[in-house]
């Protein structure tokens, strides 16, 4: 090697072509943004951990922890930090380290380190959180910061691109897999859009509008989106040219996501894994382009003088022997995912069930069937006989209130009783039987989840569901609702004390 230039870790099965990689440009924007889209998850939770899992919250982490105990559960099968202590105190401050780490990490201070300790904090936080923290996501920030640990700012890494694109691929294409293996055949028989975004979780004013774009768009969306996730992955790991149509492609949908629904940091966090389709001369053009200052090149953190051919060698081999060991455990769970038949391998089922705990090889199913129907709990308080309406920040409520931008923070509340209305028929989760109790008994523990002023006294609580559709062009025009909802019944009132 000519004195001067620098060497790369590279695989000892894998060696891409120089030009056409990730370097250090790459993979100093991406871990900016990493740190970004942390600080920014980290924050979300901060403002509502206390209400989801605090020691008056809907889902105390102290019982979480209790139940563990009860059943002689080992750390490993819940590996949470918060084993240690989980008072509010602790609570918020654990949420502010993981803002301090993420900011240190956005600003260059031993980025990688911080990263990496961000994953055992939040996975400590997924672990108690329960279905507050059961979101695809939380999961993949995890595993997004444990494979950033492998990704130096000052040299190319092809083992740490390469196994952050195969993330990227794996998350399209299990997507993909997930939808062409739907029950209703929604996506195949291109109906799926024509009720994703009346139907999505937390959907934004824009949906509205989307939703009343021509059936035969919904259908070329429906199949569109098919062959992004069955088909354009296999571009991921092809030739630059291949990558760069990735990237437009996955972004332009990522982009309409964005505008039409909110899902908390996903998109953000999906449009950092998308930089691994580009490399440091696309980053240079774009910064150009925008005409962003130029930064100053980092100096390799050694040379080749300075370190015997033989350490690098074995740490090539070492981080390739992590590389196979992360595909095996990742395809080890999308075929007990995905088989149709049950596996009946004992060391596979094995495998998966020491990993899954630690969310560092993950499965993912986004959207794998869209709902056809809307159903919406809305929280009642009755003071003096008369029954109040109780809203929620974001979840749709009154039918005339704009369905709102909120992401990248995640109310986990109202996403939560998304889920909720599906399967209202089949009885009440305990988060719920708590939110009416603390209404009765403790109306300031929840006020920050509710739009108006709770009453501090009610007599009863009770939950009033209905079936929500968008409204049409001529009903918005006529009274400036967005929705239409009919009654379909109400819980028994709950009295308070």
């Amino acid at each position: 090697m000519a004195a001067g230039t620098h060497q790369s870790d590279s695989l000892p099965f894998y060696r891409p072509g120089c030009a056409a990689d990730p370097g250090p440009t790459v993979a100093r924007v991406f871990t900016r943004a990493l740190a970004l889209v942390c600080a920014v998850a980290w924050l979300s939770l901060a403002t509502q951990v206390t209400t989801l899992i605090g020691e008056h919250g809907l889902l105390p982490a102290h019982d979480v922890f209790a139940r563990a105990q009860a059943r002689d559960a080992s750390f490993w099968q819940l590996p949470s930090l918060l084993w240690l202590a989980h008072s509010d105190g602790w609570l918020v401050g654990g949420c502010l380290l993981g803002i301090a780490l993420s900011m240190l990490a956005a600003f260059g201070v031993r980025s990688r380190l911080c990263l990496l300790l961000n994953a055992p904090l939040y996975l400590g936080y997924v672990v108690a959180g329960g279905s507050f923290m059961s979101f695809q996501w939380d999961n993949m920030l995890i595993e997004v910061c444990v494979l950033c640990a492998f990704l130096p700012g000052d040299r190319k890494a092809p083992y740490a691109a390469f196994a952050l694109r195969l993330l990227l691929f794996k998350l399209y294409l299990e997507s993909g897999i997930a939808k062409w293996q739907s029950a209703a055949g929604d996506w195949q028989d291109g109906s799926a859009m024509s009720f994703y975004y009346e139907t999505a979780p937390i959907p934004t004013r824009l949906a509205w509008y989307a939703h009343h774009l021509p059936s035969a768009y919904h259908h070329f969306e429906s199949w569109a989106a098919l062959f992004m996730e069955l088909v354009v992955p296999f571009c991921v790991l092809g030739p630059r040219r291949a990558r760069l149509f990735a990237f437009a492609y996955f972004t332009l949908f990522l982009l309409l996501d964005t505008a039409t629904a909110n899902y908390g940091f996903f998109t953000y966090l999906s449009a950092c894994l998308h930089l691994f389709l580009l490399n440091d001369t696309d980053v240079e053009r774009a910064r150009q382009w925008l005409r962003l200052p130029a930064r100053p090149a980092r100096a390799p953190s050694d040379t080749p003088a300075q370190r015997s051919p033989e350490p690098v060698q074995l740490r090539s081999y070492a981080l390739g022997a992590a590389l196979a060991a992360w595909i095996a455990a990742s395809l080890n769970g999308a075929v007990i995912q995905f088989s149709k038949n049950p596996v009946e391998n004992r060391t596979a089922l094995q495998l998966y069930a020491r990993l899954q705990p630690l969310r560092v090889a993950n499965v993912y199913h986004l959207f794998g069937q869209i709902t056809r129907a809307r159903f919406e709990a809305e929280f009642q308080t009755q003071v003096d006989g008369q029954w109040l309406a109780q809203p929620l920040h974001y979840k749709p409520g009154p039918v005339d209130r704009a369905p709102p931008f909120v992401a990248p923070h995640q109310p986990r509340v109202d996403f939560q009783l998304w889920f909720y209305g599906l399967s209202f028929q089949g009885g009440m989760p305990s988060y719920v039987s708590a939110l009416l109790d603390r209404l009765c008994e403790d109306p300031a523990r929840v006020q920050s989840l509710f739009a108006q002023p709770l009453p501090a006294a009610p007599d009863a609580v009770r939950i009033m569901f209905h079936r929500y559709h968008f409204s049409s062009w001529a009903e918005h025009v006529r009274s400036g609702a967005y929705w239409t909802r009919e009654e379909l019944g109400v819980t028994a009132p709950r009295q308070c004390r």
